[in-house]
């Protein structure tokens, strides 16, 4: 057994890219980490040429400013661990982000000006929403007034609870109940506050209420209610027009996401009909004008943009490549940009008008290879799955089955690094959106409930079959690895299928189901509570069907795991009860334990922890 702790290195605003190797000396994989990215930016609304976006280039994914007008950009935000939770006032004066401890996040929300004179004497920002102390986030909501904010909060203590905070006043409480709650969005004039809650007690599908600012109800909007199956509704945003009391609103009414209008003064609903067109999911959000809506259009691991003009109901495609759009907004001009890469291809945030937006100088990231698609026959119906393999070699490759978190989440036709880093040396990549994966209908999204992990797993089975069956997989050097959800299939997987991997890689996993109920985020208890269907109290054999910690004695396979010693979501104790398992019994494993808390937004720590995963595959695997 080998144990190793790990500091992230307080970088703070020097960059440390002349400390590097030369671009020549540096292996491709490593080049996609360190080249400077960033992300789609956000503008505000009442001043568009102000943007907001999270890079890494200092090292570090930090927030910055980008006046457009000028072209003048600033780093916002300065912090050892990175931050990436920021927002601009619609009036672009000033920004939010969020301060937590070393990546917990539980933390306040503060702010500095947009504009900030930067020979100014350096020190903390200032508190956004004094009065409130720090907590887990759940949404927020800045009013155009420029002083009035809706701040949602989660504690262990208070459940959730949303605040309204005004310059120069006490914060006033507005909703609190012991379920998740989350604040949606704010109407164009101020004066509505959408939220979405799980009171009903089903985390994995919110109803929606519309208050007043002095926290009366003004409508209710309830798909949970009426129906044997239960169906989810998500808050869109606001018509962005004075006086128009229109919200845009994603259902499941017909058996995946899509868009509708609620007019949440009259209760009148609009269909927008847009699956009778589009198969897939659909999201959408409004033209900065409220005439047309930008639909987000996402099917079987792709995804593509569509206007939808809201008088005359016409669909126009807007041509985007083929791959995935991770983010996309209209802007005042009628224009689109949008944040777009393929898994060979690295991401790039262009407009309609075919410019590149926001292109970062210093190095540029290599590509990688495309992606295959495979479809296999599981117990559940087909599964989709990711395929990647080194260019020019033929099988049987050993193979690492890279298994997403979430778990409603999916792989995508998307760039990785990750990925990228196992192809070039020498690994097949197999990645499946397996049950409980978005993307593929509620009914897919939805099947994992009660025998939770075990469903997933067969999915990973029968993909495993084919990938040896067909001779491109070798079944003697077959890894099983994953980050968050993907870890915690990783650990039940090795236990539950000993011989079926050669090796376990599980990073910020969940090993120890009990534990980590009791030490995890309060939002994340009642996810547990859903999925399992009650407490480990009240439902103890599928919590212990369900833990990695039950099979951990049949784990034959060498297992290496990182976790943050800070993270809330899969809590360190529940890690090191797991570990204590593997120790007694002398079972081959190394465990590295980082200052951080859910995955680290330090590129050098991410280099770090990719160069031991790979070594550790090296030792025990060869190739």
């Amino acid at each position: 057994m080998t144990e190793s702790n790990g500091a992230n290195p307080d970088e703070g605003t020097i960059s440390h890219h002349a400390a590097m190797p030369h671009d020549e000396a540096m292996p491709d994989w490593e080049k996609r980490f360190r080249a400077p990215r960033v992300s789609l930016p956000d503008w505000a609304q009442d001043a568009p040429h102000r943007s907001l976006f999270v890079s890494n280039a200092t090292g570090t994914y930090e927030l910055y400013a980008w006046d457009r007008t000028t072209g003048a950009q600033h780093q916002v935000t300065d912090r050892p661990n990175g931050t990436t939770d920021g927002v601009l006032t619609p009036d672009g004066e000033w920004i939010w982000w969020f301060d937590d401890k070393d990546g917990d996040e539980f933390g306040i929300w503060r702010r500095q000006p947009f504009d900030r004179d930067e020979s100014a004497p350096s020190g903390p920002d200032e508190a956004a929403a004094p009065g409130l102390g720090p907590s887990y986030p759940a949404g927020l909501a800045l009013a155009r007034d420029g002083r009035t904010a809706v701040v949602g909060r989660s504690t262990d203590e208070d459940g959730s609870t949303i605040y309204v905070t005004r310059s120069g006043e006490d914060p006033v409480e507005i909703y609190r109940h012991r379920e998740s709650a989350g604040v949606g969005d704010l109407s164009y004039d101020g004066s509505l506050i959408a939220i979405e809650h799980t009171e009903h007690g089903d985390a994995m599908h919110s109803a929606l209420r519309v208050l007043r600012l002095d926290g009366s109800a003004v409508a209710e909007l309830d798909d949970t209610k009426g129906g044997t199956v239960e169906l989810g509704l998500e808050v869109l945003g606001f018509a962005p027009v004075e006086g128009d009391s229109r919200l845009l609103v994603g259902h499941q009414r017909r058996g995946r996401w899509e868009p509708m209008l609620w007019d949440v003064a009259s209760g009148e609903e609009t269909d927008l009909a847009l699956t009778e067109r589009l198969d897939g999911d659909l999201s959408a959000e409004w033209y900065p004008d409220g005439s047309a809506l930008l639909v987000a259009h996402s099917y079987e691991a792709r995804s593509e943009l569509w206007r939808y003009d809201l008088a005359s109901r016409r669909l126009e495609r807007i041509r985007t490549p083929k791959g995935t759009v991770s983010g996309a907004t209209a802007r005042p001009d009628g224009s689109v940009e949008y944040l777009w890469s393929s898994a060979a291809e690295p991401p790039v945030v262009r407009s309609t008008s075919g410019e590149v937006v926001l292109d970062p100088p210093g190095m540029k990231s290599p590509g990688s290879v495309p992606v295959e698609d495979v479809w296999v026959d599981g117990p559940g119906g087909r599964i989709h799955a990711l395929v990647q393999r080194p260019a020019g070699v033929t099988g049987p490759l050993p193979t690492v089955f890279d298994i997403h978190g979430g778990p409603t989440w999916h792989d995508s036709d998307s760039f990785a690094a990750g990925p990228a880093a196992w192809v070039d040396h020498g690994y097949m990549v197999i990645r499946i959106n397996y049950r409980g994966s978005t993307g593929y209908g509620r009914e897919w999204t939805d099947a994992l409930k009660h025998r939770v992990g075990l469903i997933e797993l067969e999915d990973v089975a029968a993909v495993r079959e084919w990938a040896v069956t067909s001779g491109l997989a070798d079944p003697a050097r077959l890894i099983l690895t994953g980050g968050s959800w993907g870890g915690y299939l990783t650990l039940l997987g090795l236990g539950i299928q000993p011989d079926a991997w050669a090796l376990g890689i599980a990073a910020v996993p969940v090993a120890d189901y009990v534990t980590a109920y009791h030490d995890e985020m309060e939002a994340l208890k009642a996810m547990d509570r859903t999925l399992l269907g009650g407490t480990p109290e009240e439902v103890p054999e599928r919590f212990e069907a369900s833990s990695p910690l039950t099979y951990v004695d049949a784990v034959k396979a060498p297992v290496y795991i990182s976790a943050g010693v800070n993270d809330p979501r899969c809590p360190i104790r529940q890690v090191e009860n797991y570990v204590t398992r593997l120790a007694a019994r002398d079972a081959v494993h190394e465990v590295y334990r980082y200052d951080a808390g859910h995955g680290s937004l330090v590129v050098d720590e991410r280099i770090k922890q990719v160069r031991l995963e790979l070594d550790f595959a090296e030792r025990h695997l060869g190739r």
